[in-house]
């Protein structure tokens, strides 16, 4: 029997304290959307065929659970399609769901960048790239060695 090691690639493990990946999360609209940015460069997240996530934004005066679900359902989408870990976002939402989405957000074990209004967001930007491209920028980087 042979055994194999997988490596990183460049030969080290990953390191676990290591952030992950920040995404952009749209609330604000009927479904909820989620995009990374790499170089300013926005593309929005799809689900692969076969794994489709409800993402349907609850109503603001729906159970924290409700909301709890939608975030988890977000980051699942952002990790599947990376492949990698997501530890941070910007959500667009609504006023009265700011602080419902800050709550939650903390409770499925995403650290909150900021939390924008629609209106935040220039009219002819999709609001979940906008919040892509701040959420690249504003994510921590690792400490350098």
């Amino acid at each position: 029997m042979k055994l194999f090691q997988i490596e990183e690639p460049d030969g080290s493990p990953s390191d676990p304290d290591m952030p992950g990946a920040a995404v952009g999360i749209d609330v604000s609209g009927a479904r909820a959307e989620v995009a990374i940015s790499v170089g300013g460069n926005a593309v929005a997240l799809a689900d692969r065929d076969g794994a489709e996530l409800d993402l349907t934004v609850p109503p603001g005066d729906a159970p924290g659970a409700a909301w709890q679900s939608l975030l988890e359902g977000t980051r699942l989408r952002a990790e599947r399609a990376l492949a990698r870990p997501v530890t941070h976002a910007v959500v667009v939402a609504g006023p009265a769901v700011a602080e419902r989405v800050q709550e939650m957000a903390a409770a499925v074990g995403l650290d909150l960048l900021r939390v924008l209004g629609p209106d935040a967001v220039a009219g002819n930007e999709t609001p979940a790239y906008a919040a892509a491209v701040l959420a690249e920028d504003l994510a921590p980087r690792p400490a350098a060695s």
